[in-house]
């Protein structure tokens, strides 16, 4: 795990004797579960985000106090620490951990009426479960990546499809979301197979695929070595269809474990390298760390400036105006087809403009060029 998070409160603040000074923003992720491949990046680009918005003076004259926690992606640990980060006076919480271990925290937040946005996670139904109007989503809804995909897909003509998943409830969840805009494109699937968690093989999965002959395959896992065994599978048996992937195949892990396996393959995500503001964050972002940052990073980046403006439009750490300002907001940030705004029309609190994600395909072993942009 990055070193910087242990004294990430130190680094931040400079020295503890002026805590009173600061504006405490809580963030609640996953250090060692499941969710760290995606939930450490992020963190690492909201913690970038805020020591440049502390070398730019802070917020209000007043600098950024990150309060860190690790829920391990656990829902029963995860309301806990969020009523520790409002006990200890945080006026915002993001949260980066998966959607379960979200939706707890919004049970303590609507209670307290604290300010909460997660800027990654994907579930549709985050902001429809609770009627809390102290929560915001501005990750990329599970619905717009397969609207997104199946734009794409329709652009290729598409009739007869394979899905493929793993048994975690994510990839469950999105594997329904697939089937059912698939359903609603009136592409078939003729084949619906299940890698499950800890397979050493995915090859009679795909023989079966095979025998459906299928026009494409589109996976929903989100286990990384699952779909590795897919990919693996894939190529040793010589298969031609087209792959198309979920944004989980945006990790740039797969560049490293999945090596020599997935040129070719296109996948939805967020981020488009040709983006000013993208060029722009990865030089800033490069410079600071000696790291090249990837789409996660964004993620967590973009989370934390909408909420420095919210604060900064809202005029005051108060958690009922920063309420009303986050609410209102307009912000354009990393993330995003070019052009994307993120917003929150008509009292929604789900921000990602649904015409914001784009299709990328790998080339060779890297994530490359965008082939795809919304879902017209």
């Amino acid at each position: 795990m990055n070193k910087l998070f242990p004294l990430v409160a130190l680094a931040l603040l400079g020295v503890s004797a002026y805590a009173q000074e600061t504006i405490k923003i809580g963030v609640i992720t996953d250090r060692v579960g499941v969710s760290k491949p995606y939930s450490e990046p992020a963190t690492e680009g909201l913690v970038f985000g805020a020591e440049e918005i502390n070398r730019k003076g802070g917020i209000l004259g007043r600098k950024i106090e990150l309060l860190v926690e690790d829920d391990q992606s656990r829902p029963d640990i995860s309301a806990a620490l969020a009523r520790k980060l409002i006990d200890q006076g945080a006026v915002f919480i993001i949260s980066m951990s998966l959607t379960p271990a979200t939706q707890q925290q919004q049970t303590v937040t609507m209670e307290a009426k604290t300010p909460q946005m997660t800027p990654m996670n994907s579930g549709d139904t985050l902001t429809t479960q609770l009627p809390n109007p102290y929560f915001w989503q501005t990750g990329p809804l599970g619905s717009i990546q397969i609207a997104t995909l199946l734009s794409h897909a329709k652009s290729k003509q598409l009739k007869r499809v394979a899905l493929i998943t793993d048994n975690s409830d994510l990839g469950q969840l999105l594997a329904r979301f697939f089937r059912k805009g698939l359903e609603a494109s009136k592409i078939e699937v003729v084949a619906e197979e299940v890698v499950p968690r800890g397979a050493t093989t995915a090859s009679p999965q795909m023989q079966k695929v095979r025998a459906a002959n299928p026009d494409a395959m589109f996976m929903a896992g989100v286990l990384t070595a699952e779909n590795v065994l897919v990919f693996k599978a894939y190529r040793e048996f010589g298969l031609k269809f087209p792959i198309h992937s979920s944004y989980n195949l945006s990790v740039p892990v797969y560049m490293t474990v999945a090596k020599g396996l997935i040129s070719g393959v296109t996948f939805v995500d967020a981020y488009d390298p040709e983006k000013p503001e993208v060029k722009a964050f990865e030089s800033a972002y490069r410079k600071a760390t000696g790291k090249d940052p990837f789409n996660l990073h964004g993620y967590g980046y973009d989370g934390i400036m909408m909420v420095a403006e919210a604060i900064t439009r809202a005029g005051a750490a108060d958690k009922e105006k920063i309420r009303a300002a986050m609410q209102s907001l307009t912000y354009s940030g990393v993330m995003g087809a070019k052009g994307m705004k993120y917003s929150f029309p008509e009292g929604k609190r789900a921000g990602y403009d649904p015409n914001g994600m784009v299709v990328r395909v790998y080339e060779g072993d890297k994530q490359g060029r965008v082939v795809h942009v919304g879902q017209k």
